[in-house]
């Protein structure tokens, strides 16, 4: 048998639904498969081709993709990290991509020094009783000086009576041996050079403007090269306000019969601290009390002089008086005699005595300069009461 196998021929005409291109016959006024409706309009038209739907589609710049993809690496390693730190494990992030130095651990030695033990300071034995027995006219007074001891202790150790008049000859008692006595502190002794060095007369100086080495020296007749070497200075230059420790007694003879007396540099102005400056005082205040600074140690025949002044009194009252303190009481006569407060200004200066005049009253000359004033106010006597009219 021979078989043939043909495609089938269809006499009929078709016709392709506009909408989703499926083939139907001509006679069809729907389509079987997306339902739209046939008519004789569409059926004259060509087919056309469908075309599906396109996605949106979304434009992105290099910068941009680079940042999402950074972004998306940090999270990521932000999600790793909290991760694997709730899993116990800390991460140590790093930086570095190099090979990292390891650090040298250093290991401490401790080195153990002998410390030095305090020398024992050697102590009394104390030494055991010594057996004596009575002999005629023997007290326990006479006892105790022949042994050097009390007679308080003779009396404890024999269990005697207070008045210790049981004894009798031939008895045998104990004596408390003497405890020794000890010897008094060690005193500070200087060794020879301390020695002179303490006792050299001293004189401390303050440089005024103007002065030199030179000058110091010839004032107070001492080698300039001994000042330079006690006060410790490199050179013979001398800077204003510098204190300097003049040795006295290195000072040079002055020749001839009569040694004269060299007369010291004019001192610096004495410093003024009580009362405070403006300061007030009422009746309650019976005297008052200045005092300065001391400028240095005074010879005999110097002094500070007192110089206060009532402003306020239309004379001018004044008190001057003299003393080698750094400090002066006013008297209450001084005081104001009515009920209105006064100004009274104070100053300080060092004067020293050249000589008494033909009353036997000492003459004094400034030998310094005199202190900043200060003031301060006064009231003498209760304000009157003021009656109502």
């Amino acid at each position: 048998m021979r078989f043939s196998m043909s495609a089938d021929k269809t006499n009929q005409n078709t016709k392709i639904c506009p909408t989703c291109g499926t083939r139907l016959t001509e006679n069809a006024t729907r389509c079987l498969v997306c339902g739209t409706e046939l008519h004789k309009s569409v059926e004259a038209k060509k087919p056309t081709a469908v075309q599906a739907n396109r996605m949106p589609e979304i434009t992105l710049s290099l910068p941009a993709v680079l940042g999402l993809l950074a972004m998306f690496l940090i999270v990521g390693a932000a999600i790793v990290f909290f991760v694997m730190r709730m899993l116990g494990n800390p991460v140590t992030a790093s930086t570095s991509t190099g090979t990292e130095t390891p650090t040298p651990t250093v290991t401490v030695t401790v080195v153990f020094t002998d410390v030095p033990t305090a020398t024992p300071v050697p102590t009394a034995t104390i030494q055991p009783p010594v057996s004596y027995t009575i002999a005629s006219g023997d007290t326990c007074t006479s006892i105790a000086v022949s042994f050097g001891v009390s007679v308080q202790s003779i009396i404890i150790l024999n269990n005697l009576p207070a008045t210790c008049n049981s004894l009798s000859i031939g008895q045998k008692i104990q004596v408390p041996y003497p405890t020794p006595t000890p010897l008094p502190a060690a005193t500070a002794t200087f060794e020879p050079a301390q020695a002179t060095l303490a006792a050299c007369e001293k004189v401390i100086y303050t440089v005024q403007e103007g002065d030199t080495l030179g000058t110091i020296a010839a004032n107070y007749a001492v080698p300039a090269a001994a000042i330079q070497a006690f006060n410790g200075l490199p050179t013979d230059n001398v800077y204003l306000g510098l204190p300097l420790t003049i040795p006295l007694c290195e000072r040079e003879a002055t020749p001839g019969p009569t040694p004269t007396p060299t007369t010291p540099p004019p001192y610096p102005a004495p410093n003024l601290l009580l009362p405070s400056d403006g300061a007030s005082f009422t009746l309650a205040n019976d005297n008052i009390t200045l005092q300065w600074a001391s400028i240095g140690t005074l010879r005999d025949n110097e002094a500070y002089i007192i110089t206060i002044e009532d402003v306020t009194e239309g004379q001018g009252r004044r008190l001057i008086d003299y003393v080698s303190d750094t400090k002066f009481i006013i008297p209450v006569s001084f005081r104001p005699k009515d009920n209105a407060p006064h100004i009274f200004r104070w100053t300080i200066a060092t004067v020293r005595q050249t000589g008494t005049d033909d009353q036997g009253q000492p003459i004094w000359e400034n030998a310094g300069e005199n202190s900043t004033p200060r003031v301060f106010s006064w009231q003498g006597i209760a304000p009157e009461a003021t009656t109502k009219p």
